[in-house]
């Protein structure tokens, strides 16, 4: 559901390790249904060839095309459906239902699309459940780091009481392009080139994206149910290039920061610029590279991943697929 950089990225991730995942794994897949906005609700049981679909060679439309997301999957008869379609803040449509409806008939869900699990959580888990499938959702948040399978089976019997972070990528790009000179918009285009950001930046820039994964980090890893209008945020449009500028000179640099600190049975969250210096790790950060510390009520640790590219979100609807065939 959804092909774009993040469905095509993973497409040609499962032909690339179709070898290993058959060998290693002991799993074979079939490529059932596309759906896009261009080409609608393309499904096919026998199987599609992945290739030609790669490279926009699509069969004849059917005599009969489906019509919606529910007659699409019973077509393709699908055991897994991965959601990748466009993000909506607010709401968490169409991605919740569109994941509803394949729980409901059968097949694992699988997303890459955060407003589900600020929006739906807890709805879609139990769903899960009931129909002993598995709703998961690693790619949303550091792509492909083992951000949310990590709990609660790597870390058992343990408390998170915070966590910071700098996770967003079109920020730290825009912020390091201006620092070496490049205007605000200059720097926002880069990060367009580098593929990072969206035709319109304004949810990586005003801070919706980063809320979003506070509020899913805070509502699975903390077991807080918060609401999107909980997190406090503040984007980057408001710092001045100079003054960016002239705090990288001093040996300091602004990032945008995501916080959350558990207060009893709910949390403070924020995503905010914070000035930081340069011995916090999180001001090291370069390019489209993100970080992430947790603070257990034990220990604390943390994970950064360098310059990612959209095959390291692929990469996490991989990993998912192997976790809900394998289970």
């Amino acid at each position: 559901m959804g092909f774009g950089n993040v469905g095509r990225a993973f497409l040609r991730l499962l032909i690339s390790k179709e070898t290993e995942l058959r060998r290693r794994y002991d799993v074979r897949w079939r490529l059932a249904g596309v759906a896009t906005r261009r080409y609608g609700w393309v499904a096919d049981p026998d199987g599609l060839n992945p290739l030609a679909v790669l490279n926009e060679h699509w069969p004849a439309p059917p005599s009969q095309p489906c019509r919606n997301v529910r007659e699409w999957l019973e077509k393709a008869r699908a055991d897994v459906l991965f959601e990748a379609s466009s993000l909506d803040a607010q709401t968490g449509q169409p991605a919740i239902d569109h994941l509803k409806a394949a729980l409901e008939l059968g097949a694992h869900a699988i997303t890459a699309n955060k407003g589900p699990i600020v929006h739906a959580f807890h709805e879609l888990t139990s769903l899960s459940h009931e129909k002993q499938k598995k709703f998961l959702y690693e790619a949303t948040v550091m792509d492909g780091a083992p951000i949310f399978s990590l709990f609660p089976l790597g870390l058992p019997a343990t408390v998170l009481q915070s966590f910071s972070g700098v996770l967003n990528s079109t920020t730290n790009v825009v912020l390091t392009e201006i620092e070496k000179g490049r205007s605000f918009d200059e720097a926002v285009k880069r990060a367009q080139a580098l593929g990072v950001a969206e035709t319109d930046p304004s949810a990586d820039l005003d801070g919706w994206d980063s809320a979003l994964k506070v509020a899913a980090l805070t509502i699975v890893l903390m077991g807080v149910p918060i609401g999107l209008e909980q997190v406090q945020r503040i984007g980057i449009r408001e710092l001045s290039e100079e003054k960016i500028r002239s705090v990288r000179a001093a040996g300091m640099r602004y990032k945008l920061v995501c916080r959350a600190v558990r207060r009893g049975d709910t949390a403070d969250c924020t995503v905010q610029p914070e000035l930081l210096l340069a011995s916090d790790p999180l001001a090291n950060l370069e390019g489209t590279s993100s970080a992430i510390r947790f603070d257990l009520d034990v220990f604390s640790l943390s994970f950064v991943e360098h310059n990612p590219g959209i095959e390291a979100t692929g990469y996490g609807l991989l990993a998912d697929f192997l976790r809900a065939v394998q289970a």
